[in-house]
C-alpha cells in the first residue's frame, strides 16, 4: 500500500508548507487516486500520524520534513477521519478539518455578493457547530483579494500554515470548519494579499466578542442566552410609539458608575443599580453610548472596531444580554448608539483588510475623514451593505435592543461634509449628496421596521435635509425619529445669555416652532453639549449659584414641556458642576447638596408628569398638540403655550426667563373653571424659592391673548408653571 503512494506535485507541497497555497481542500484531505483512497495531512509540530480504518490505527507516511503526512488505501476511512497525532511529547486524537466540505450555500452567498445578507453574521464569522456528529467552529471570512486566508489561534499555535481556509469561487468568502474547538477560544485571519504576497494578521469582523483590550483577538462564543422578556417584546411590536412617552437617559457605561479603585461596572453591577435608578426616574429608555468592541476608552465607543461585538470591558455577551433582559422586566427599553459613518485606522480591525481597501475608499476624498481621522465605509459596495444591515439586525435580533441611534448622519449624506472645495468628489449628477449613503440608510430604515416592529431609529442629522423622519415609500430617509440640533443650539445659546440681554434674543426660543412639525424631532441634551471644553449645563448658566441651578431647572422644565420626544444625558439630571469626564465617575457626592438634589428631584417629578399627562406626550409631532398663548413678550423674556391631547384636553405652561418675580400677570387660557398649578420649577421641594399660585387658580371671563378666559398668576423668578385645569 505505501509503495503504490500517489504524491502531490512538488510546487503544490512548496506552496503549502510556504502558506502560500490558495486552495488547501484540493490538496488536504480525502481524495480518490485511481481505484484507493488518499488522504494527506499537513501537522507541522506532529512527529508521527495515524488514521483510523476499518482494522484500527494505520500510519501515516511523511512524505515532506516540514510535516506533510500521506496514507493510501483501498477502503475510505469511516467518515470523520480520525487522526492519532503524537506531537510535542504527547498522543492525542483528533478529527481531520479537511475531511468536512465547506458548507456556505450558494444562496448566501449570492445574497451577500448582492448586498442583501441581512443576517450575514450567521454565515460570516465563528459559529460554533456540528457537522456529522462532531463538534467544532466554522470560521467564515470575506477577503476577495486574498490569495491565502488561514484561521490562527490558539489551537494552532498562530501559525498561519496549519489551517488554511477554501475559497467559495468568486464570492471573496473563505470557510473553514475546525473541529474540536470550544467557545472561549482566541482566534485571528493571516492573510495573504494576491498582487503583493504581503501576509498580515486581521481580527475577525464578524466576531460576537473579542479579547480585552489591548489584546485584539476575536473570541468564539456560544449563542445560547435563555431570553425571559417575552412579555417586553411582545407589548414593543404593537406599542404606538408615536404617541407614546419617550424619555430617554443617555448613559456612558464606563463612567456612569465607577469601582473606588477605578473599575468599570460591569454589565451585572449596571443591571443592579443603573435599572432602579432608571425606573425611580420615571425614564421610558437608556440610551447606551456605544457599546460595541472599541480599542480606546478616550473614544468612549465611537471608534467601533467590533460592529457584531459587546464590549469585554464590562462583562461577556451573555452579561450584556442579561442587563437589556432586566430593563426589559424592569419596562425600560434600550436603545444603542451605532456608529456606520466611519471606523478607525488600526491595523488590526477594518483597515485595509485583505490588504487593499476593501470597506473603505481607496480614494481619500471619498474615503477618509479629515476631522476624525477615520475610514468612511463604502456603501456602493454590496459586501460593506450587507456588513452594515447584518451589524444592525444583529443588535437588535439577538441582543433584543429596542432601536438604534445611528451617529453623525450627516456626515454620511454629504460627500463634501467637512470638506474644501477640491477636496471632495462629485455624485454622478455632479452633486454633493451621497447617493450610496442615501440608499443604504433607506435599507436600514425598512429593514428594522419591517422586521422589528416598535424597534426606534433615530438619526443624529445636524442639516435642514428634508424627510429624514418620514417614511422611504414617500421619498424620505425612514427613521422614526431625528435629533433637533437646531432646538438644542438655540436653546443652550439663549439660556447662555444674560437674563437682561434675553429680551434681544427672544426669537431663538419661538423660532422652532416653524419648524417643529416637519420631522419626528427628538429634544437632545447630549453628551456632545458638556464636553470638549463646553462646560457642564449648570456651567453655561450666568448669574451667581441661585441663578445658575435656577436657569437649569428652567431649562429642563422647558425641554419636557416643548414639542418633541426627550433626551438627557447623565449627570444633567442633577446639575453636575464640571464637565463630563469618561474616565471617572459622575460626582454623585454633589446629591449632599440641596441645589443638586433639587434639580434631581424636579427632574423626576417631571419625568413622572410627562408619562402621566397625554397632553404632554400623545401629539408632540402634530402640530394639534401645541398651541402659542402668547409668544411675544419678549420684554419680559416670557413665554405662554398650551399643549394638547388626542381628547383636546389641555395643560398651559408658563416660563419666565428672568429672575424677576410676576405678580399679577395675566395669562390667557383655553378654558374656563379651575386651574391647578400641578408643577413649579421654583418649588422648595427643588431648593427654589417658593414663589408661585398656591391651591386653585380660577378663570376669570377676561379676553386676553386671543383667549375668552384668563388668570392673574404670579410667575416665578427664572421659573416655569404647569397649569392643569381640574373642573369648573
Amino acid at each position: 500500500m505505501i509503495a503504490t503512494l500517489q504524491l502531490p506535485a512538488a510546487n503544490d507541497l512548496d506552496a503549502l508548507i510556504g502558506a502560500r497555497h490558495h486552495d488547501p481542500f484540493s490538496l488536504l484531505g480525502l481524495h480518490r487516486a485511481g481505484r484507493d483512497w488518499s488522504l494527506r495531512v499537513f501537522r507541522p509540530y506532529a512527529t508521527g500520524v495515524s488514521v483510523r480504518t476499518a482494522t484500527g490505527f494505520e500510519p501515516m507516511k511523511r512524505i515532506h520534513a516540514k510535516g506533510v503526512f500521506a496514507w493510501q488505501g483501498a477502503d475510505a476511512p469511516a467518515q470523520p477521519v480520525v487522526l492519532r497525532v503524537s506531537e510535542s511529547g504527547r498522543e492525542f486524537e483528533s478529527f481531520d478539518p479537511y475531511t468536512f466540505a465547506p458548507a456556505i450555500g450558494a444562496d448566501d452567498l449570492y445574497l451577500f455578493n448582492e448586498g442583501r445578507l441581512e443576517q450575514a453574521y450567521r454565515v460570516l464569522g465563528s459559529r460554533l457547530e456540528q457537522r456529522e456528529g462532531v463538534s467544532g467552529v466554522c470560521f467564515a471570512c470575506w477577503a476577495p483579494n486574498a490569495a491565502r486566508v488561514s484561521v490562527v489561534g490558539e489551537f494552532n499555535r498562530w501559525d498561519g500554515r496549519v489551517h488554511p481556509m477554501s475559497a467559495h469561487g468568486l464570492s471573496g468568502v473563505w470557510e473553514l470548519f475546525i473541529p474540536g474547538i470550544d467557545a472561549g477560544s482566541l482566534y485571528k485571519y493571516e492573510i495573504r494579499n494576491r498582487a503583493t504576497g504581503e501576509v498580515f494578521v486581521k481580527t475577525d469582523p464578524y466576531a460576537r466578542f473579542h479579547e480585552l483590550r489591548p489584546g485584539t483577538a476575536a473570541q468564539v462564543v456560544a449563542d445560547d442566552y435563555a431570553w425571559r422578556d417575552q412579555e417586553w417584546m411582545s407589548a414593543r411590536s404593537r406599542w404606538d410609539w408615536l404617541h407614546a412617552p419617550v424619555n430617554i437617559y443617555e448613559v456612558h457605561a464606563g463612567s456612569w458608575r465607577r469601582h473606588p479603585d477605578g473599575r468599570f461596572y460591569t454589565y451585572a453591577e449596571l443591571a443592579q443599580s443603573l435599572i432602579p435608578y432608571v425606573v425611580e426616574m420615571g425614564y421610558t429608555h437608556i440610551e447606551l453610548l456605544p457599546i460595541s468592541e472599541h480599542p480606546l476608552d478616550e473614544s468612549w465607543g465611537y471608534q467601533t472596531t467590533g460592529y457584531f461585538a459587546v464590549t469585554s470591558r464590562f462583562g461577556t455577551v451573555d452579561a450584556f444580554k442579561a442587563f437589556v433582559d432586566a430593563c426589559h422586566q424592569a419596562g425600560i427599553g434600550v436603545l444603542l448608539d451605532w456608529v456606520p459613518a466611519h471606523f478607525p485606522t488600526d491595523a488590526f480591525s477594518l483597515a485595509r483588510f485583505d490588504g487593499t481597501a476593501l470597506y473603505e475608499h481607496a480614494d481619500p476624498r471619498l474615503g477618509f475623514h479629515q476631522d476624525w481621522g477615520t475610514h468612511i465605509f463604502n456603501y456602493g459596495r454590496k459586501e460593506v451593505k450587507s456588513f452594515l444591515l447584518s451589524s444592525a439586525h444583529y443588535w437588535l435580533a439577538e441582543c433584543h435592543i429596542d432601536g438604534l441611534r445611528v451617529d453623525a448622519v450627516a456626515s454620511m449624506l454629504y460627500l463634501d461634509y467637512s470638506r474644501k472645495a477640491g477636496e471632495w468628489i462629485p455624485n454622478k449628477y455632479g452633486g454633493r449628496e451621497n447617493l450610496d449613503a442615501i440608499e443604504f440608510l433607506r435599507e436600514l430604515n425598512v429593514m428594522v421596521h419591517r422586521d422589528f416592529p416598535g424597534a426606534l431609529t433615530c438619526a443624529e442629522e445636524s442639516t435642514a435635509w428634508p424627510m429624514v423622519s418620514r417614511p422611504v415609500y414617500l421619498g424620505g430617509l425612514g427613521f422614526s425619529m431625528k435629533w433637533n440640533m437646531g432646538w438644542m443650539n438655540d436653546t443652550l445659546a439663549y439660556m447662555h445669555n444674560d437674563p437682561v440681554h434675553r429680551r434681544f434674543h427672544h426669537n431663538q426660543l419661538t423660532f422652532g416652532q416653524v419648524y417643529a412639525y416637519s420631522e419626528n424631532f427628538l429634544l437632545p441634551l447630549s453628551h456632545d453639549e458638556v464636553v470638549h471644553g463646553k462646560g457642564s449645563l449648570l456651567g453655561k448658566m450666568p448669574g451667581d449659584a441661585w441663578q445658575k441651578f435656577a436657569n437649569v431647572r428652567l431649562l429642563l422644565a422647558y425641554q419636557f414641556t416643548a414639542s418633541g420626544k426627550k433626551l438627557i444625558f447623565m449627570g444633567n439630571e442633577f446639575a453636575q458642576g464640571r464637565e463630563w469626564r469618561a474616565g471617572g465617575e459622575l460626582d454623585w457626592g454633589l446629591l449632599g447638596i440641596d441645589w443638586h438634589r433639587g434639580v434631581q428631584t424636579m427632574t423626576r417629578d417631571l419625568s413622572r408628569l410627562y408619562r402621566a399627562e397625554p397632553a404632554l406626550h400623545e401629539l408632540e409631532f402634530e402640530p394639534d398638540g401645541f398651541r402659542w398663548i402668547d409668544c411675544n413678550d419678549a420684554d419680559q423674556s416670557i413665554l405662554c403655550f398650551e399643549r394638547r391631547a388626542r381628547d383636546g384636553s389641555s395643560m398651559v405652561v408658563a416660563l419666565n426667563f428672568t429672575p424677576v418675580p410676576r405678580h399679577g400677570y395675566r395669562v390667557g387660557l383655553p378654558h374656563s373653571g379651575a386651574w391647578r398649578e400641578v408643577f413649579n420649577s421654583d418649588s422648595v421641594f427643588y431648593a427654589g424659592s417658593n414663589s408661585g399660585n398656591a391651591g386653585i387658580i380660577a378663570s376669570q371671563p377676561f379676553p386676553w391673548m386671543g383667549h375668552d378666559q384668563s388668570a392673574a398668576i404670579t410667575l416665578p423668578p427664572l421659573g416655569a408653571l404647569i397649569l392643569r385645569r381640574e373642573g369648573p
